[in-house]
């Protein structure tokens, strides 16, 4: 790759596709111990291993708004990083959903739910691709990222209020997919 292509939001963007891995290793590691917890943590503290897959996964959240501010700012946006931007999104988000199921912190329906939601915007857009017209991303579909991303953090860490969240997150998933497929209708209902 060109020193061009492989600018600094683009590296950003690989870099969430590699840590989405730590999530989940960090996640299945079970090491306990005390850590200096805040008192509505007390009842069901987080182990160590949980503190370091939220410390990564906040760390590849942010980079995800750091990558897109970099790229608007010095107009540094390529194809690839607007392939893998998004991708790197979902690997992230999906990652953690995986090992939260698994740790039964989130139920796998709502993971199923917000995984097709996301297969169908990415078909949507790739339709759309084709036909040469470009779906942005709806203040929908950013809402619903900003509360995935807080509510799989609070889940991760075991805060209070987490699941509660997800279920919000999992509300907007719903509506901001419908709002793509709506306005997408007639891309999709061409002959």
């Amino acid at each position: 790759m060109s020193a061009k292509i492989l600018n600094l939001p683009n590296t950003l963007s690989l870099v969430r596709v590699f840590l989405a891995p730590l999530v989940l290793l960090f996640l299945s590691i079970r090491i306990s111990g005390a850590l200096p917890l805040p008192w509505f943590l007390e009842d069901d503290p987080p182990a160590w291993g949980d503190v370091l897959a939220g410390a990564v996964f906040v760390i590849a959240a942010l980079t995800d708004s750091l990558d897109g501010y970099i790229a608007r700012k010095r107009r540094l946006v390529t194809t690839l990083g607007k392939f893998i931007d998004p991708l790197a999104d979902k690997v992230l988000v999906i990652a953690a959903m995986i090992a939260l199921v698994d740790l039964h912190r989130i139920p796998a329906w709502i993971v199923l739910v917000i995984i097709t939601r996301e297969f169908v915007v990415t078909g949507l857009r790739l339709v759309a691709a084709a036909e040469g017209v470009v779906i942005a991303a709806s203040k929908g579909g950013k809402l619903k990222t900003v509360f995935q991303i807080v509510a799989l953090t609070m889940l991760i860490l075991k805060i209070p209020g987490g699941m509660a969240l997800m279920w919000v997150a999992m509300v907007l998933t719903v509506w901001s997919g419908m709002e793509y497929l709506i306005g997408g209708s007639k891309i999709l209902m061409e002959q």
